[in-house]
């Protein structure tokens, strides 16, 4: 049985955008798109009321294909949703799925059978970003699968370089994906994930990697500055090689490697504005208590322009 794009759908313009961008991966991967919507469970008294207890706690799948499209594309269920999404993705399969529980927890569960989870964040006022709910931090936080958070109004032509008049157009080349890594402790599923995002896009990689001084150096910079051109060459030598046998691999992604003293998520944030996709980590911690995803991803999912996909590690 192949693994779906699923999207958790709550017919918001933050989930609507990330509907669309789902739709748009669901077609380039050849993959079947799943929205599901969760519907947590009334409180006891409210469920046991006539009449409500009956909507309340199922679990309903199906293709909303009966359903009329409305006049704004999407209405207010998930199968209208489904509709209008068929109509503008000839050619993806999309389902739906009713299901009741917390949202975090139903989320999570419904990564495991996925390729990719996609949710939506409400975009931050006065500047591109996110703003990452509870809902969201704590399912990126707990699922081992690859989460992509879209921000609201996201659209198409986003993703793509301005056309020659220097209008935002979806026919034009794909910006590249930005690739967060670290060179000392790279992971595989990480820049996979990252070059086979370009491949498939026809663009290009651009990786960032930042390093730190080590403290023994730092007071010696004044007299020495060759130190840091020293430890910066070698920085940048250890990139190459992590990134090496990738290319290889992938030898028709064009890779732009840059390696810089500082924090990586500063530069990544601004490198956002001209993606079309950036590619975080998070290592795999399985401690049941508190949601940790690490400072340089949790400061990219708030500050991003573009949708990011974090990939999760050991």
């Amino acid at each position: 049985m192949p693994r779906t794009i699923t999207i958790g759908f709550d017919g918001s313009a933050e989930s609507r955008a990330a509907a669309e961008w789902a739709a748009r991966e669901a077609k380039v991967r050849g993959l079947p798109l799943r929205l599901v919507e969760v519907r947590e469970p009334l409180p006891e008294p409210v469920a046991q009321a006539p009449f409500s207890g009956a909507q309340t706690g199922r679990q309903e799948k199906g293709d909303g294909g009966a359903e009329a499209l409305p006049a704004d594309g999407w209405g207010t269920t998930p199968g209208e949703a489904a509709t209008g999404l068929r109509l503008r993705h000839p050619g993806v399969e999309v389902t739906t799925e009713q299901v009741a529980g917390r949202p975090h927890e139903v989320l999570v569960k419904a990564a495991e059978d996925a390729e990719l989870l996609v949710l939506g964040s409400r975009g931050m006022s006065g500047f591109a970003g996110f703003l990452v709910g509870s809902v969201g931090l704590a399912v990126v936080a707990r699922t081992e699968r690859p989460v992509v958070l879209v921000r609201a109004g996201e659209q198409a032509a986003d993703e793509h370089e301005p056309d020659p008049t220097g209008i935002p157009s979806a026919a034009t080349r794909y910006r590249p994906v930005l690739l967060g890594v670290d060179a000392d402790r790279p992971d595989d599923a990480v820049i996979r994930f990252a070059f086979a995002e370009a491949a498939r896009r026809g663009t290009g990689l651009r990786v960032l990697h930042g390093w730190n001084l080590p403290p023994y150096y730092v007071h010696g910079l004044p007299a020495d500055p060759d130190v840091y051109r020293a430890i910066a060459e070698e920085r940048t030598a250890t990139l190459a090689k992590v990134l090496r046998p990738w290319r290889a691999e992938f030898e028709d992604v064009d890779v732009v490697e840059e390696s810089f003293g500082g924090s990586p998520s500063i530069r990544l944030i601004d490198a956002s504005r001209e993606a079309s996709l950036v590619v975080v980590g998070r290592r795999v911690r399985r401690n049941p208590f508190g949601i940790r995803i690490g400072s340089i991803t949790h400061a990219v999912l708030h500050h991003s322009a573009a949708p990011v996909a974090v990939v999760a590690h050991d």
